[in-house]
């Protein structure tokens, strides 16, 4: 086998070395189950990502995802990352949309252009999945929060649109930016739930420019807190549709998220529910930040 080229990528990025961090295998259809986990665990970001075939199948490019310890089925921000590696290293051509086939299905991302390169990419999620609330004493303990930090005019629930996760409100930013994570009372709490990934948020913002703060926590996957979380905040926007948390159950919004990692990142929000449907589309930029080769 060749040596195995990687791209390394910044997405829902404000700028070089902001955002989430992204690694790219292209050409790694030879690749077997064990070494494409050895490789993430090697890089050892949040997410690393193999596009195992250099042409369309079904109209889609055949792609994988690997945490540091597992594989997952979906998630946000290698899904924008990966249809911007492959159109810019095998398309290499402006093309209006890419598909990525995951286990959960084929996910479609439309591409913008500004002066001929990729601009804001828009990822289109699944059908969102909404499941029962959840006790507000509980997940306060568990992120270290009073419970009367917690908006109770809005429940906690876990949705998923390909990727399932706990969404929290929170009422202030102080209470978003103090929240800790107790290890012990969260394996103990969301062992059995349909979700554990939490994501809580809040109306104020630190940029004036932007409607949400986010944060992600995410120990399950082996990745304490994600500075920009795609298939979460997917989930956030199906919920802030359906509640109408921002006035409307229709929904374009930008969020900001990473701040307390010194991450900091952008993501645009867009969702529009009914009782018989709710797309969601979450889009941010990409930036290309290193690329090389693996030895194998």
């Amino acid at each position: 086998m060749s040596n195995l080229p990687f791209l390394i990528l910044d997405v829902f990025a404000t700028g070089k070395y902001t955002g989430n961090q992204l690694a790219v295998c292209l050409d790694a259809g030879d690749l077997t189950d064990l070494q494409m986990q050895q490789i993430a665990r090697e890089i050892n970001f949040s997410e690393t990502t193999f596009v195992t075939n250099s042409e369309p199948v079904n109209g889609g490019y055949n792609t994988r995802i690997f945490t540091p310890t597992t594989e997952l089925p979906f998630a946000g921000h290698p899904t924008l990352g990966t249809a911007f590696a492959i159109q810019q290293e095998l398309v290499q051509e402006a093309v209006g949309r890419i598909n990525l086939n995951y286990q959960v299905g084929q996910i479609p991302i439309d591409f913008n252009y500004l002066n001929g390169s990729p601009d804001i990419l828009w990822m289109h999620q699944q059908q969102p999945k909404f499941y029962d609330p959840l006790s507000a004493e509980m997940l306060a303990a568990v992120i270290g929060v009073n419970p009367t930090d917690i908006d109770s005019r809005y429940p906690i629930e876990p949705v998923s649109t390909g990727l399932p996760c706990i969404i929290m409100p929170l009422k202030t930013l102080t209470a978003v930016s103090q929240a800790k994570l107790n290890l012990n009372l969260y394996y103990q709490a969301v062992t059995n739930l349909p979700a554990q990934a939490i994501l809580i948020f809040c109306s104020e913002t630190i940029d004036p420019e932007r409607q949400l703060h986010i944060r992600v926590f995410t120990e399950w996957y082996g990745i304490p807190e994600d500075p920009a979380t795609g298939s979460a905040n997917g989930c956030l926007a199906a919920y802030l549709a359906k509640y109408q948390y921002l006035g409307s159950s229709d929904l374009d919004i930008a969020v900001e998220q990473g701040v307390e990692m010194g991450r900091s990142s952008v993501l645009y929000l867009r969702s529009q529910y009914t009782i018989d449907t709710c797309p969601v589309s979450v889009g941010g930029r990409v930036i290309k930040i290193a690329q090389g080769e693996f030895i194998l």
